[in-house]
């Protein structure tokens, strides 16, 4: 097989990093090396962003009805592509081919739309005279150019979500991909030239000292990860030197609270879907589950016989699977190590051993018997790995819900209104869903609390966030 060489994406160009210094990318299916991709360093950055700060000048000088043009070409540009972005995607990450079309590329499709709408709906406070003989009105203006960084989990999917919003807002951004998975951002942004001007969209490919070169670069005005919680507090704490605006999207710990009254066949089926999609590889996945006692040991034998049945992985060129391979070995290993670390008191009742020699698969795993302050419980393990805690009440289930250091995502089953109600108000989290996990909108906002970061992604808020505010003032009096 053939190793392809991919290319930064500049002022709407392909072009080669300074250094001349390249990575090898892995397909994480066979582990074998598909392309090299550039190590890009600070003197790349910086011409990344001299060409985004060019392209805003003649960006931002769109109307909101050119620039939501422009996305609704990108997002047709995209669907008339769906397979070949598909076929890219899943080399890059070894995701299901038979699922990336509908569960990623059709929903990238669809946020696109979304944020060329809200291009044209910027809202402010009515002209008025807020002051006697002084009428004031609201410029809601874009920020400038934008650094931004998308992890290994959902490549393209994380990418629309940074670029859709900013462009839209009338920004010009420099992205950066995990160096494990630049192949489709870099596609992305090759097929979004064609409808803008150059330099609005720029991708560079590179390690951790690109990312950090990313944050410390002075000419952009925000920067947005969605990353770790480590990688998070050193963006944070780099752009508070310069002042620049910081929008985190970080790790999760769902709590999927199930109460004995929810519907658990039910309940367990969907949950060993939105626990083990994407190899469980996602900040919202449904992978810390609290049951009331007395239906726990119901409901994990209904669990464990759903995993078996339904969360297979394997080779992504198969139609019968779920989830495809970790992302890539050192993160194999480190779900490994949980499973290895586990404690006397907890149980392995299914799965968590490797699947063939080639490729970097692991069984679904389901844990149960763990304590509220077992490393399971309190730290984002990020693979095909649930785990099972029984509460003994109402008050119990709240507090062991919130007593992690995230605050993104959660779910209570339940098929009594007032308890869903009171959760829904109590649960520390940025998203609660009743009775279902892991569904999105791209109208409705996506992001959390605590050591899952602030900004939203997603919905208007999330278009806001790309934008800042002016007030204008003029006397009208004598």
């Amino acid at each position: 097989m053939s190793v392809r060489e991919l290319k930064n994406f500049v002022n709407g160009a392909q072009s080669a990093a300074t250094s001349g210094q390249v990575s090898d990318i892995i397909n994480p299916a066979n582990g074998e090396v598909y392309a090299k991709a550039p190590v890009s360093s600070a003197a790349d950055v910086d011409a990344a962003y001299k060409a985004a700060a060019k392209g805003f000048e003649e960006w931002s000088q769109f109307t909101p009805g050119e620039r939501q043009l422009a996305l609704i070409r990108i997002a047709d540009a995209l669907e008339a592509r769906a397979d070949e972005a598909a076929a890219i995607e899943s080399e890059n990450t070894g995701k299901p081919l038979s699922t990336l079309v509908e569960y990623e590329i059709a929903p990238s499709v669809d946020q696109i739309r979304f944020f060329a709408g809200a291009a044209r709906n910027l809202e402010g406070k009515a002209t008025a005279e807020y002051a006697r003989d002084h009428t004031s009105s609201i410029r809601r203006e874009p920020i400038g150019v934008i650094g931004q960084i998308t992890p290994w989990n959902y490549p393209l999917n994380m990418a629309v979500w940074k670029f859709a919003p900013a462009i839209a807002a009338g920004n010009a951004i420099v992205l950066k991909p995990s160096d494990t998975t630049p192949a489709s951002t870099l596609w992305l942004a090759e097929l979004a030239a064609e409808f803008l001007p150059a330099g609005v969209f720029n991708v560079v490919a590179g390690d951790r000292d690109t990312g950090r070169a990313m944050i410390e670069n002075s000419i952009p005005q925000m920067v947005s990860i969605t990353g770790s919680v480590r990688a998070g507090m050193e963006v944070a704490k780099s752009a508070a030197s310069d002042l620049k605006r910081v929008h985190l999207e970080l790790g999760g710990k769902a709590p999927v609270l199930v109460f004995a009254d929810a519907d658990l066949q039910k309940a367990a089926a969907q949950i060993a879907i939105a626990g083990f999609f994407n190899a469980g590889q996602d900040c919202t996945a449904a992978t810390r589950i609290l049951v009331h006692e007395s239906v726990h040991d119901e409901f994990l034998a209904l669990l464990v016989a759903e995993v078996k049945a339904n969360a297979i992985t394997g080779d992504p060129s198969r139609d019968d699977i779920l989830y495809g391979p970790v992302n890539n070995v050192n993160q194999l290993e480190r779900v490994q190590g949980f499973i290895d670390r586990l404690p006397d008191h907890a149980n392995l009742e299914t799965g968590g051993v490797r699947v063939g020699d080639k490729g970097y698969y692991l069984e679904a795993a389901v844990l149960s018997g763990l304590k509220q302050q077992d490393e399971h419980i309190q730290n984002e393990i990020f693979g095909p790995v649930v785990t099972v805690q029984k509460f003994k009440d109402d008050e119990e289930a709240l507090r062991w819900a919130n007593d992690v250091q995230y605050g993104l995502a959660s779910s209570v089953w339940t098929s009594n209104h007032t308890r869903a109600m009171r959760f829904s108000k109590g649960i520390n989290f940025g998203c609660v869903w009743i009775n279902t996990h892991i569904p999105l909108a791209a109208e409705m906002p996506h992001g959390g609390f605590r050591h899952s970061g602030y900004g939203k992604d997603l919905s208007a808020y999330g278009f806001e966030d790309y934008t800042r505010i002016k007030h204008v003032m003029s006397y009208i009096g004598d």
